[in-house]
């Protein structure tokens, strides 16, 4: 096996004992970095310390990274004018917030057969929005609703 020291220098190829023997000497650990190289890659480390600094660069990257949320406004075919400009308000802030928007419009009983009255609903939602918004998932049906899906614009 290559042996690779503590400071990244080589220290040339040996068997696996004679690497355990160094290792221990310098009370550290053999560690396997490359077992299908030829001849297979150990490097001597502390494993311990090791693993710190890998669970360190993890959670340091998790942090780094960002969670997009997606917010839900729901609208019946026959909501009104003014529930529905609550709801193009509340839309809006999530957008500005940097949130996704689901907007989904539901269907009742017999309101199903007319899916051109959400389809018009949810066009005029997005009309609204547009400065705010661009359409990510265009309107179609999921079970007994219309959904669409509104992303933040990008600027």
């Amino acid at each position: 096996m290559r042996l690779i020291s503590e400071e990244g220098e080589q220290l040339g190829v040996m068997p696996p004992k004679e690497a355990l023997l160094i290792a221990r000497e310098r009370g550290l650990d053999l560690v396997e970095v490359a077992p299908t190289a030829e001849p297979p890659v150990c490097r001597i480390l502390d494993f311990g310390k090791y693993q710190y600094e890998q669970a360190k660069r993890e959670r340091q990257a998790r942090k780094a990274q960002k969670i997009i949320e997606v917010k839900e406004v729901r609208l019946r075919p026959k909501t009104g004018d003014h529930d529905t400009q609550v709801r193009l308000r509340q839309a809006r802030k999530f957008l500005e917030s940097g949130a996704k928007v689901k907007v989904r419009v539901r269907f009742r009983g017999r309101e199903i057969y007319h899916p051109q009255v959400a389809m018009e609903i949810l066009e005029e939602f997005a009309q609204n929005l547009t400065d705010v918004s661009e359409i990510e998932v265009k309107p179609n049906m999921e079970g007994r609703s219309l959904l669409m899906i509104l992303s933040p614009a990008h600027k």
